[in-house]
């Protein structure tokens, strides 16, 4: 997260893109002894937002998360007011 705050663009296998949550957004894979975490975020101008965190279990991101990402990016975009449709 630190490097994401400083600017550096994470690629793989540290991150990927998930445009299936907005533009813009990734995913952080972290993996700790037995678990793989997930991170989904997006880098603002002035912030790095957190969407989701979740423990990977599965090989695709399961459906309910993307959606709740999706509404916690179109609830952060409307609130600094930006249209929920724009490129980053």
């Amino acid at each position: 997260m630190r490097l994401l705050q400083r600017g550096r663009r994470l690629s793989l296998p540290e991150s990927r893109p998930m445009p299936s949550v907005g533009p813009g957004c990734h995913e952080l894979r972290i993996n700790d002894r037995n678990v793989s975490w997930r991170i989904v975020h997006l880098v603002a101008a002035d912030a790095v937002v957190i969407l989701g965190v979740f423990e990977k279990k599965t090989a695709k991101t399961p459906r309910p998360v993307i959606e709740a990402c999706r509404n916690r990016l179109r609830r952060y975009r409307r609130a600094v007011g930006e249209a929920a449709g724009e490129d980053d």
